[in-house]
């Protein structure tokens, strides 16, 4: 598990601008841990944590493996137990922000996610966080507007295009949806969730032609044809 010490101030706002790097390595090394070896792990960090005196790392570690086992209720509160003794941990609020998330405190994850932001207002994984939140408290509004700061801010990025065009769709905002999910296969061609929610939209707006040229545009971009034979079919197409 990745080690988070005591960093500065200014190697912890580093740390949240690649976090999505983090999380990458954080979820590739949890792929090679079963659940009882995670729950050893855990009785292993109280342990520690018992016999020492106070440490983030210890927390932190702890934290995130009650994160891995779906702990919500303890990683939130270990990240405030940091917050406490370090309140420019932005990756603790970062985390506590997404435990918070998880357990349906929107107005708490909210809040968190903007105190991030104001710190490191470049950071996509936050901002994207923040749109979520928005949106589960029906700010559907506030939500694209984070979203619409999002694609500025990277545009290169498939996920901000295919994360707006959802929410979009959802306020029956199909034209901006329909650019957006294809502005997100642009980027990210061999992605079939977009390519099945782009041509799923066309479908319900009536647009078969439109819907099998998607595909078609799709498989010249390497995705199988067999992936998408079932929305193939419902172009009528086989």
């Amino acid at each position: 598990m990745r080690n988070f010490g005591n960093e500065t101030m200014r190697e912890d706002w580093h740390r949240l601008g690649v976090v999505s790097v983090m999380l990458f390595h954080f979820l590739l090394f949890s792929y090679s841990q079963t659940n009882q070896q995670w729950r050893d792990s855990l009785n292993v960090l109280n342990k520690q944590i018992a016999k020492s005196a106070w440490s983030t790392d210890l927390h932190l570690r702890k934290a995130a493996v009650n994160m891995e086992l779906h702990q919500w209720e303890y990683a939130a509160t270990e990240y405030s137990q940091i917050l406490e003794h370090e309140p420019q941990h932005l990756s603790a609020r970062y985390y506590r922000a997404y435990a918070n998330s998880r357990l349906r405190r929107y107005d708490l994850a909210r809040r968190d996610y903007e105190d991030v932001l104001r710190e490191a207002p470049q950071n996509l994984s936050v901002r994207l966080g923040l749109s979520n939140v928005l949106q589960q408290l029906g700010h559907k509004q506030e939500a694209i507007d984070q979203l619409n700061l999002a694609v500025e801010q990277h545009p290169d990025s498939a996920v901000t295009y295919a994360s707006r065009a959802a929410l979009e769709r959802d306020m029956q905002q199909f034209d901006a949806a329909l650019y957006d999910w294809e502005q997100a296969m642009e980027r990210d061609g061999r992605n079939t969730d977009y390519v099945a929610s782009c041509v799923d939209l066309y479908l319900t707006l009536g647009l078969r032609d439109e819907a099998r040229r998607a595909l078609d545009k799709a498989v010249e971009r390497g995705i199988p044809r067999g992936m998408l034979r079932e929305w193939y079919r419902k172009c009528g197409k086989k």
